[in-house]
Parts: C-alpha cells; sequence; structure tokens
C-alpha cells in the first residue's frame, strides 16, 4: 500500500457522510451487528446502514467529539468519543427509536435497544470517556491503522482532567488480544444472542511517547 500523509483531526459535521460509510464498512460483518440486524433475514445490510446513519447522525448533532484518522485528505478511521462532561444515551431519544424502528424495524430495535443497556449495566463507575463506535475501514487495516487511531484517542483523553479512562466493547474475539497488548482490562461479559460481548477498560491512559 503506497504512504501518504496520515494526521489525527477532530471532526465535524461536514465529515458525516463520510464517517456513516466508514463505520457501516467497519461493522456490517462484526458479529454483534450480524445478531442485532438478522444477517440471515433479507435487508440485512440496509438495516446496518440505516442503524450506523442513526447513530452517527445523532452524534454529530449533539456536538459530541469525534477523532477521525485521515490519509491524504480520505477518511480511513473514526472513533466516537461520548465523554464524562457531556455523555448522552443517544437511546434516551424517542425521535432515534422512531427512526430506528421505521428504518431497521422493530424487533431488531428492541434487540439493539437490548444490548446497550445490558453493556452500560457491565460498566465501571466512575468518569471515563465511551467510544460507541470505533472503526478501520477494510481497506486499511492491518497496517497498524487501529493502533495510530486509539494512541491519538489515548492522547486526548489524557488531556481532559475530566476523563480518567476509555470504555469500550467488543464481540468480535480476535480483538482482545491488541485491546489488552494497549492496556485494556476485561470488566464485563454480556451474551448477546450467541454473541459474547466483552466490555473493556483502559484507565487513566496516559500520553503516548510519539504523541
Amino acid at each position: 500500500m503506497p504512504e501518504g500523509k496520515l494526521e489525527i483531526r477532530q471532526l465535524g459535521g461536514s465529515y458525516r457522510r463520510e464517517a456513516r460509510s466508514l463505520l457501516y464498512q467497519a461493522y456490517r460483518h462484526e458479529p454483534t451487528f450480524a445478531y442485532l440486524f438478522e444477517q440471515d433475514r433479507p435487508g440485512y445490510d440496509q438495516r446496518v446502514r440505516a442503524s450506523v446513519r442513526e447513530l452517527v447522525e445523532r452524534h454529530f448533532d449533539e456536538q459530541l467529539p469525534a477523532l477521525g484518522l485521515v490519509l491524504d485528505d480520505r477518511l480511513i478511521g473514526i472513533a466516537l468519543v461520548s465523554p464524562p462532561t457531556k455523555r448522552f444515551d443517544i437511546t434516551e431519544s424517542w425521535m432515534w427509536r422512531l427512526r430506528m424502528v421505521l428504518t431497521a424495524g422493530f424487533r431488531c430495535t428492541r434487540r439493539y435497544l437490548d444490548y446497550h443497556q445490558a453493556v452500560l449495566d457491565s460498566l465501571p463507575p466512575g468518569e471515563y470517556s465511551v467510544l460507541p463506535l470505533i472503526g478501520i475501514h477494510p481497506e486499511f487495516q492491518g497496517h497498524g491503522h487501529g493502533l495510530q487511531l486509539l494512541e491519538a484517542l489515548h492522547d486526548w483523553c489524557a488531556d481532559d482532567e475530566h476523563s480518567k479512562g476509555v470504555v469500550l466493547d467488543t464481540g468480535n474475539a480476535r480483538y482482545l488480544e491488541f485491546y489488552q497488548r494497549l492496556g485494556y482490562q476485561e470488566v464485563g461479559q454480556v451474551a448477546i444472542g450467541p454473541v459474547l460481548e466483552h466490555v473493556l477498560y483502559h484507565p487513566n491512559p496516559q500520553r503516548s511517547a510519539v504523541a
């Protein structure tokens, strides 16, 4: 893969479309989404696309932080951040719920709400940032870009005096070793149908040596 200029950017609403496209590509084959949005039933891609769209739109509407990894002006990685000082539970919005039911269907919306609540119930107490969605475009995976994005996120949190750590969850077991090498600790497990969701916490991230 040709080398180019890589940089971390704090993303504004002008990146909505790119963020939706990237996160759809990153999540459409993930085990958790495959169960939540019923991969074996026709219309799966449309349900995932609609769900990602509603999550991204609400995130930017609430002006919550988003960090992007940009290669030659192309967005190749993104982390949506819900910081402790502006924590917003997207599922509390009745408009979001209505739009989800209309686009993803009642059953898939119910599954997503149950999943979301189960993860929230397993979170540790304290002030920390939560990552509702994080991903690297599949075309750029396997080149260390996930590490770059997470290190930038940890640096961002280290500069936030209100954030004492980072929480994320994954139902993809192949990511566990990667997160654990970076200092994430498993604080909970949630059964999402046949998927075991792992809730991971990184306490007190410090600035990386190359920040």
